[in-house]
């Protein structure tokens, strides 16, 4: 069973990456750029034995204890089978 949990900053927190993006790519010629967000994409493979509703838990536990930093990123966790 695979997670995936993508991370991003919370609303109202400057992403310097993302302004970063979004500038080259107009300077790259894409003037309907407007904004541009970075984050993060985190694939996990999880034993099989475990229900989608456990493996889900255990993934949110992860982000909270480590991969994401809860209070300036926010995070979403799919359970693909």
């Amino acid at each position: 069973m695979k997670a995936i949990v993508t991370v991003g900053l919370k609303p109202g927190v400057l992403d310097v990456q993302g302004k970063a993006v979004a500038s080259a790519l107009k300077d790259l010629g894409f003037g309907e750029v407007h904004d541009a967000r970075v984050g993060k994409r985190i694939e996990i493979e999880l034993d099989g034995d475990l229900d989608p509703a456990t493996a889900e838990e255990q993934v949110r536990e992860m982000c909270e204890k480590l991969l994401a930093n809860t209070v300036i990123e926010s995070y979403r966790v799919e359970i693909a089978r």
